[in-house]
């Protein structure tokens, strides 16, 4: 398990809730731990194997979609790596990959197909999520007519608030708000058609760490354990492959 990388001649990783990220240049070296991250706090106890799954179901996500959008992604095989990474390829295998360095859009695109989480708590107190109006008179976890579009900012630390449609167009520009919505909502689309297929609904287009509580306690082993083992459930079910 790892929980930290500390790989002292690529320089000091900025250190995001899950991810450790080094700056090579004109490109980055992500690299995913086995830190859990809820509520946006980091947990003490880590669960194995889960930056591998993190890692290997991104990349199944990358190509999958990448005929309807680009990427980032490089390489992911630790022996096409540059030579100065080799000393690391055991830490790095399965976990990791270099990317081309881009500029950050400051929100996180969040598409929800389901009345469920906070959106569920949202809508029972206002009848709408994140101020878009829906239907009166649905349940919990009710499908709702169309994926809706709720960003939120991007935060590296602390807490990452929900934005308007409005309040997003202020913080990037209209045209680049319209194209992410445009962008994200397909992609939840073609996600949600490939999961269900597999039997697997998908709430919101986001990643398997979207969970929330606080404070973050210790985990029992035998959580930890079935922790691990949903994870790697999800990624055979997915991708139709065992993680090697």
């Amino acid at each position: 398990m790892i929980l930290q990388t500390e790989f002292s001649d690529l320089g000091t990783p900025r250190k995001g809730k899950v991810r450790d990220i080094y700056d090579l240049g004109d490109q980055l070296l992500f690299v995913a731990t086995d830190r859990v991250s809820a509520f946006d706090v980091v947990l003490p106890t880590g669960i194995p194997d889960k930056g591998r799954v993190l890692t290997q179901l991104s990349l199944y996500w990358f190509r999958t979609m990448e005929p309807f959008m680009k990427n980032h992604v490089i390489e992911s095989d630790v022996e096409k790596f540059p030579s100065k990474l080799a000393k690391y390829a055991d830490q790095l295998r399965g976990r990791s990959m270099l990317v081309t360095k881009a500029k950050v859009v400051p929100a996180e695109c969040v598409v929800r197909g389901y009345l469920a989480g906070s959106g569920w708590k949202d809508y029972k107190e206002t009848g709408s999520i994140c101020g878009i109006p829906i239907l009166k008179g649905l349940g919990e976890s009710a499908k709702l007519a169309q994926p809706i579009f709720t960003p939120t900012t991007k935060a590296d630390v602390g807490h990452d608030m929900n934005v308007s449609f409005d309040e997003l167009k202020g913080l990037v520009g209209a045209s680049l708000a319209e194209m992410l919505r445009e962008k994200s909502i397909g992609l939840y689309q073609r996600a949600s058609e490939i999961a269900e297929k597999r039997g697997i609904i998908m709430d919101y287009l986001n990643t398997l760490d979207w969970n929330k509580t606080y404070p973050g306690p210790d985990l029992p082993a035998d959580i930890v354990e079935k922790t691990r083992a949903r994870y790697l459930e999800i990624y055979r079910i997915l991708t139709g492959k065992e993680l090697g």
